[in-house]
C-alpha cells in the first residue's frame, strides 16, 4: 500500500496554476468527520462524493449526483483521495490542469459510520477496503443513511451509491435539480464559472 495516500493528488496538479489547496494539515482521524459533495463540471458534469476517512478524504464521482429515492442506483467512480482542506474548495480550476473547470460546494456537513458485520462495527477504511460502507449524513441537504456499494472490481472499479429507506427518504424529492446552488456560497455553478474566469 502507498504510505502517501496523497501522492496521486499532488502528482495530478501543478499548484503554481491550480487554486485548489495543497495539503497543509497532519493526517488524522476526527471525531466528528465530514463529508462534502462538489458539483464539478469538468469534461463532463459530476458530483464528487468525499468523505474524511483516515485523515483523508476519500473520493468518488457520482455522474448523475445522489438521490433521495432508495429505488435509484447511482454510479460511483472512485478517485484519488484529497485532503481535508478540499472540503471547501469553490473556484474555477483552469484550463489545461487536471479536472479543468468550474467547482462548487453543493452540500457539506458530518456523518457516522454505521458499517456493521456481524452486529460488531467496522472502521470506515477497513469498509471501504472491503467494498462496502454504510453512513448516516447530517447535511445542508441531505440526511439520513446512504450505502456505498463496489460492484467492479481491478481497473474499472466502479460503485453504487444508494439511499437507505429511512426517514429522510424521499422519491418526489430531486435535490440535483432542485437545488443547485452552493451551500457555502449562494452561487450556481455557471455563476462562479462567470466570475472567476
Amino acid at each position: 500500500m502507498n504510505g502517501d495516500p496523497l501522492e496521486s493528488y499532488r502528482r495530478k496538479r501543478d499548484f503554481s496554476r491550480t487554486p485548489e489547496p495543497q495539503d497543509s494539515r497532519p493526517l488524522q482521524s476526527s471525531s466528528n468527520p465530514i463529508f462534502v459533495i462538489q458539483k464539478h463540471a469538468a469534461r463532463t458534469l459530476h458530483y464528487d462524493l468525499r468523505l474524511e476517512i483516515d485523515g483523508v478524504l476519500k473520493s468518488w464521482a457520482v455522474p448523475k449526483g445522489p438521490s433521495t429515492d432508495p429505488k435509484d442506483k447511482r454510479l460511483a467512480v472512485p478517485t484519488e483521495d484529497h485532503p481535508l482542506e478540499y472540503a471547501t474548495f469553490e473556484g474555477v480550476i483552469p484550463e489545461k490542469q487536471y479536472g479543468a473547470g468550474p467547482v462548487i460546494v453543493w452540500d457539506i456537513g458530518t456523518y457516522r459510520n454505521i458499517t456493521e458485520k456481524s452486529g460488531k462495527p467496522i472502521p470506515a477504511g477497513e469498509a471501504v477496503a472491503l467494498g462496502h460502507i454504510s453512513f448516516y449524513l447530517e447535511g445542508k441537504k441531505l440526511n439520513g443513511g446512504y450505502a456505498l456499494r463496489r460492484f467492479k472490481t481491478g481497473d474499472d472499479e466502479a460503485w453504487l451509491l444508494i439511499k437507505m429507506a429511512d426517514e429522510y427518504a424521499d422519491p418526489n424529492r430531486d435535490p440535483v435539480r432542485e437545488e443547485p446552488q452552493s451551500v457555502l456560497s449562494g452561487r450556481t455553478i455557471e455563476q462562479v464559472a462567470e466570475e472567476e474566469s
